[in-house]
């Protein structure tokens, strides 16, 4: 069977990654092999998000950059996929004709007899039904392929329709996965040599609790015990949804990562109200009090929504308050947008697009504080950090590396490729004193058993 080639074009959050490397193992029995030329490929898919106005713009700008590539090379199978394809359907082709498939979030699985229908009956597929079971992929050996680092899904769809979001219509409704499924995926990537796990949910603290599966804390004690497993991670949470037992688990569980991604979206109990969060300001910062207590190193990240429907400056500055509370390690933020199907969309008093610029320009300069004073305390300080491959930004005279701490920050350092190799014989820690701190890493020196660091740097070198 003659070789084809699949390009990946992936927009979006880390289900979306997930995803995507799930359709690329779905495709190879149709014998399609990934590349990353756009020119040589066979079959280019783009896996969309909708989440907010600018990454469904990134889609439809992607896509118009293709019609040309379209006519120019016959055979040529152009694919969308993910949220902008469930949310607009057969619109797409109205938009850009020049696409031959639509399939939507809960169709992968059904990628290779329609990938297969469109190559031999040349027909334009539309495929965006929804289920109301988790239809489990096949399973597979995975090949080591170098990463330390590994995604998988735990759960998908979202019940809790917050008025701002389209994942509940895009997603579908909240299903979780069989543990056992799960559990078989993770021990397979630890086999391939994966020591770190991000389990993958819209909300993964209410995993199990529809359809009488395990709870989200027994899940995490189970993955715990998988042998040759390093570190796990989980995104992410509702605080409405956070239990004493996860918060325990953070205490108790010594492959937890010291971090919790915990979205807050506003500080004002009116606005979170009109955004049906189904908490206050008091009890999400109650759940942090505890969290802490738990685990008084534990670095909290957070999302937040700035310009809501009916936000007034009184509720921005409650947001503001919260972060300085709170004092986050790390947050991300972003201007309210209207999005299809929200209940938002429909709601008066929208904030001007200049107010809404101003506010977020301005909450991101005071976590930008708080970042910079907490990033400044790791200096001095011997981190293990889980080697994940070579730094972003390679120095030509030296070999730079990249990893995270346990709570989740970036750690750039220098070291000789075959010490480093040598020292991570038995696996993809490795201790490394912190130096320096820039406003996103840190660059530290490698130490070993004898003290003795691998390259101390004698340059300022940038994060």
């Amino acid at each position: 069977m003659k070789t084809k080639y699949l390009y990946i074009n992936t927009i979006g959050c880390q289900m979306n990654v997930y995803d995507s490397e799930s359709i690329a193992r779905i495709l190879l029995p149709l014998n399609y092999k990934e590349t990353l030329s756009l020119e040589k490929a066979d079959l280019i898919i783009v896996n969309t998000c909708a989440i907010r106005e600018k990454a469904e713009q990134k889609v439809f700008s992607f896509l118009g950059r293709l019609s040309k590539l379209k006519r120019k090379k016959k055979g040529l199978i152009i694919a969308v996929g993910g949220c902008v394809a469930q949310q607009e359907g057969k619109k797409i082709f109205t938009r850009t004709p020049f696409v031959d498939l639509v399939f939507g979030t809960q169709s992968i699985n059904r990628l290779p007899f329609l990938i297969k229908t469109v190559e031999t009956k040349k027909e334009r597929i539309v495929d965006i039904k929804l289920s109301e079971y988790m239809d489990e992929k096949k399973r597979y050996n995975y090949k080591n392929n170098g990463k330390a680092t590994a995604f998988v899904t735990i759960m998908r769809g979202c019940d809790n329709y917050c008025t701002y979001c389209v994942v509940p219509y895009v997603r579908g409704q909240e299903i979780s996965r069989n543990s056992e499924e799960i559990l078989y995926e993770i021990k397979s990537l630890v086999d391939s040599g994966v020591k770190e796990i991000t389990l993958l949910g819209q909300n993964v603290n209410s995993y199990g609790e529809r359809h009488g599966v395990s709870s989200f804390s027994e899940l995490l004690l189970r993955v715990n015990n998988i042998k040759g497993l390093l570190r796990i991670r989980f995104t992410t949470s509702h605080p409405k949804d956070i239990s004493d037992d996860l918060v325990a688990c953070f205490k108790n569980l010594s492959r937890l990562c010291k971090h919790i991604h915990l979205p807050a979206q506003s500080g004002s109990n009116q606005i979170l109200k009109k955004m049906n969060r189904k908490y206050s300001k008091e009890e999400y910062i109650e759940k942090i009090d505890k969290l802490r207590g738990a685990c008084p190193d534990i670095a909290i990240t957070s999302d937040f929504i700035v310009g809501f429907p009916g936000e007034t400056r009184a509720d921005y500055a409650e947001t503001l308050d919260l972060i300085k509370r709170v004092e986050y390690d790390n947050i991300f933020a972003f201007k309210y947008s209207d999005r299809p199907n929200a209940a938002a969309a429909a709601f008066l008093n929208k904030v001007s697009e200049e107010e809404k610029k101003e506010r977020l320009k301005n909450l991101l300069n005071l976590q930008q504080h708080y970042t910079a004073l907490k990033n400044q305390n790791y200096i001095g300080r011997t981190e293990a950090i889980l080697v994940e491959g070579p730094s972003k930004k390679q120095n030509k005279s030296i070999s730079e590396w990249t990893g995270r701490t346990s709570t989740n920050r970036i750690v750039n350092f220098a070291c000789d490729e075959k010490i480093l190799a040598n020292e991570l014989s038995a696996n993809k820690l490795i201790n490394v004193i912190i130096e320096k701190s820039f406003s996103n890493s840190l660059w530290g020196r490698v130490v070993f058993n004898n003290q003795k660091a691998c390259h101390k740097g004698k340059k300022n070198y940038a994060a």
